[in-house]
C-alpha cells in the first residue's frame, strides 16, 4: 500500500506537471500572438503615421482657430462702431500671434468724399513709430561691433553742442534715443516741423535749447535726439538713413510698398486728415524728410505685421536672425524711468511701470509686459504694440486724428486675454474727450469775459511791423497787407497768420489754411521797451506739441 501511495503521488505529480506545461504553452502562444498582433499595429500606424498626425494636428488646429474665430469677429465689430462713433475716416488692423498674421483689415475710406476703401495694404505715415527702426538699425551696428551704445554723441558727430557744455561733452548713443537728455518733451520741435531746415541745420540749432531739468534725471520726449541718432548711423554706416533702413529691414522683412519719404508713394495711399480750418477736411501728405530718425517711415498693416514677428521672434524673421537677440533685449530693457500720473493710474489701474528702452515704450498691463510705440503726424496716428510674453503684437494705423489707436489696442488686448469685466474703451474716451472740450471752453470763455473791450494798438500799423529774430529758430517778419497785419515764420513757408486785434498790443493768431496743425486760439503779444518802441514778439499759442515761448523774438529791425 506504501509502494501504491508512492506510486500514486508520482502520477498525480506528473499530471500536475503536464497540466502546468500545458498552460505554459498556451500561455506563450497567446503572448505571442499578442505580439504579433501589436506589432501589426505598430506597422500600420508605421505607414499612416503622417496621415494620423495631420488628422490630430487639424483637430487641434480647428479647436484653436474657432476660438480666434470668435476672439477676432469681436474686435472686428468693436473696430466698426469705434469707426462710427468717432467718425473715423479710415484706419487698418492687423493681429500677429505665434509668428502668424491672424488678422489683417482695414475700414473705411482713404479719403473722405470718395469711395476708394482702407485695405490691409494701405499706406499711412506710421510716424514717431519709425523710431524703433533707426534703433534696431543701431543695433545692427552694434552686433557689428561699429558702434557701442555708451559712444560719446561727439565721437561720430564732433560738431555736436548741447546748451550745456558738460553734457556735450558726456551725452551718448544710449541717451539720445531714451529720451533723457534734459530737454523738455518736444522741445525744439519747431525747427523741423515743416520747415526748409536740413536735419544738420536742425542738429545746429539744437545747441540754444535750454534744458528743463538735469542731464539723465528726467525723462523729455525728444524727436531732435532721435535726428541725431539717425546722423549717427548714416556717418558709422557710410549710407543715408533712408538707405540702410530699406537694405537692412525693409527689404529682409518683404516690406515692398514700404517707404521712407512721401515722395515714393504711388498707390493705395491713406490721405491724412484733421479739423483745421474748422472742420474734418483732407491735408497734403507731409514732408518729413529733414527728421529722418525721428519719423519718415510709411507702411502698411500687413507690412507692419512683419516687423512685429520680428521683435518678437527675438530678432529672427523667416529662420534668418536679422538682429541679435541680446539686441533685442537690450532695446527692451528700461532706460528711462517715467512717472505715471494718478489720473494715468486710475483710467488703468492694472500698470504699475512705464519707461522707456531704446526706441520702444515699456508698461505692464494685466500682468504682462508690454512694448509699444505711438505715431502722430498732422491727421496721421498710429500704434504698434506687443506682449512678449503671450508671443502677441498689434498695428493700428488711421488716416485722423483721434484716439482710435489706443481704443483699438487696449480691446485687442482684453480680448485676446479674455479680461474680465470687460470695458468700453470708446465709450471712456468719448466722455473724457467730452469733458476736456467743457473744459477747454470754460478757459475760453474766461479769457473773453477778461478781455478789455474798445481798446486800440498803442503805436500805429506801421511801428509794428519788422523782422524779429531768435538765435533757435530765425526769422519771424510783420508786414501789412490790405491794412492788416500779417505775420510769416521764414523758416516753415506755410505759416502764415492774419492778425486781428483783441485788446491794446495783443492781437489774435488766425492761421491760414496752409497750415496743417489743428491749433486752439492763439495769441500775438507786442512788446514796448522803456523807449516806446516794440522790441520783442511773443507768440502765444496754447497747444500740446509745439511750444512757441521758445523761440524768443527779438526784434531787429
Amino acid at each position: 500500500e506504501e509502494e501504491k501511495e508512492k506510486e500514486f503521488g508520482v502520477e498525480e505529480k506528473d499530471r500536475k506537471r503536464r497540466s502546468e506545461e500545458t498552460t505554459l504553452e498556451v500561455f506563450f502562444y497567446v503572448l505571442t500572438a499578442k505580439l504579433l498582433l501589436l506589432e501589426e499595429i505598430y506597422l500600420q500606424m508605421k505607414k499612416n503615421f503622417v496621415l494620423l498626425l495631420f488628422l490630430l494636428l487639424t483637430f487641434c488646429f480647428a479647436i484653436f482657430a474657432q476660438d480666434y474665430a470668435e476672439k477676432l469677429a469681436e474686435i472686428d465689430a468693436y473696430s466698426k462702431k469705434v469707426q462710427t462713433e468717432w467718425n473715423v475716416p479710415g484706419f487698418a488692423v492687423a493681429i500677429v500671434k505665434d509668428d502668424k498674421i491672424i488678422f489683417a483689415k482695414g475700414y473705411g475710406v482713404r479719403e473722405i468724399g470718395k469711395t476708394a476703401a482702407i485695405d490691409e495694404n494701405s499706406l499711412f505715415a506710421i510716424a514717431s513709430n519709425s523710431k524703433a527702426f533707426t534703433t534696431a538699425s543701431l543695433a545692427m551696428l552694434v552686433d557689428e561691433k561699429k558702434l557701442n551704445w555708451d559712444d560719446k554723441v561727439t565721437k561720430h558727430l564732433p560738431d555736436f553742442q548741447m546748451f550745456d557744455s558738460n553734457v556735450t561733452r558726456e551725452i551718448t548713443v544710449r541717451d539720445l534715443v531714451s529720451h533723457r537728455s534734459g530737454l523738455d518733451t518736444f522741445s525744439g520741435d519747431l525747427l523741423w516741423y515743416d520747415t526748409t531746415n536740413s536735419a544738420d541745420e536742425i542738429i545746429r540749432r539744437t545747441r540754444f535749447l535750454e534744458p528743463t531739468s538735469s542731464f539723465r534725471s528726467k525723462y523729455g520726449y525728444q524727436n531732435l535726439m532721435f535726428i541725431a541718432a539717425g546722423k549717427i548711423l548714416e556717418k558709422v554706416s557710410g549710407k543715408t538713413w533712408a538707405e540702410f533702413v530699406k537694405e537692412r529691414l525693409l527689404k529682409p522683412l518683404n516690406m515692398k510698398r514700404s517707404t521712407t519719404s512721401v515722395k515714393e508713394l504711388k498707390d493705395n495711399i491713406a490721405i491724412p486728415h484733421n479739423e483745421s480750418g474748422g472742420k474734418l477736411r483732407a491735408l497734403p501728405l507731409g514732408d518729413v524728410d529733414n527728421s529722418w530718425g525721428a519719423c519718415g517711415i510709411n507702411s502698411s498693416v500687413s507690412e507692419m505685421a512683419n516687423w512685429l514677428r520680428l521683435n518678437l521672434n527675438k530678432g529672427k524673421f523667416d529662420g534668418k536672425q536679422l538682429i541679435s537677440e541680446n539686441q533685442i533685449w537690450q532695446m527692451q530693457q528700461q532706460n528711462m524711468y517715467i512717472q505715471i500720473s494718478q489720473n494715468g493710474s486710475k483710467f488703468n489701474p492694472t500698470r504699475h511701470f512705464f519707461g522707456y528702452g531704446l526706441g520702444w515704450f515699456l508698461n505692464d498691463y494685466h500682468g504682462r509686459k508690454v512694448v509699444s510705440h505711438g505715431g502722430g503726424l498732422d491727421g496721421m496716428i498710429s500704434q504698434t504694440a506687443m506682449m512678449p510674453e503671450e508671443n502677441l503684437g498689434l498695428v493700428v494705423l488711421t488716416n485722423s486724428e483721434s484716439p482710435t489707436n489706443t481704443i483699438i489696442q487696449n480691446k485687442i488686448f482684453d480680448v485676446m486675454l479674455a479680461v474680465s469685466p470687460k470695458r468700453d474703451w470708446s465709450a471712456e474716451l468719448l466722455q473724457r474727450t467730452a469733458d476736456g472740450e467743457k473744459n477747454d471752453n470754460a478757459e475760453t470763455a474766461k479769457i473773453d469775459v477778461l478781455r478789455l473791450l474798445n481798446t486800440k494798438p498803442t503805436l500805429a500799423i506801421k511801428d509794428y511791423l519788422g523782422k524779429y529774430s531768435s538765435q533757435m529758430y530765425g526769422d519771424v517778419t510783420v508786414a501789412e497787407e490790405n491794412g492788416k497785419l500779417v505775420m510769416r515764420l521764414i523758416p516753415a513757408p506755410n505759416f502764415v497768420a492774419d492778425l486781428e486785434h483783441w485788446q491794446n498790443d495783443t492781437f489774435k493768431i488766425n492761421w491760414r489754411s496752409t497750415v496743417k496743425y489743428h491749433f486752439p486760439r492763439g495769441f500775438v503779444n507786442f512788446m514796448i521797451d522803456k523807449s516806446g518802441k516794440i522790441d520783442e514778439l511773443k507768440i502765444d499759442q496754447p497747444n500740446n506739441d509745439f511750444w512757441f515761448y521758445e523761440l524768443n523774438l527779438k526784434r531787429v529791425n
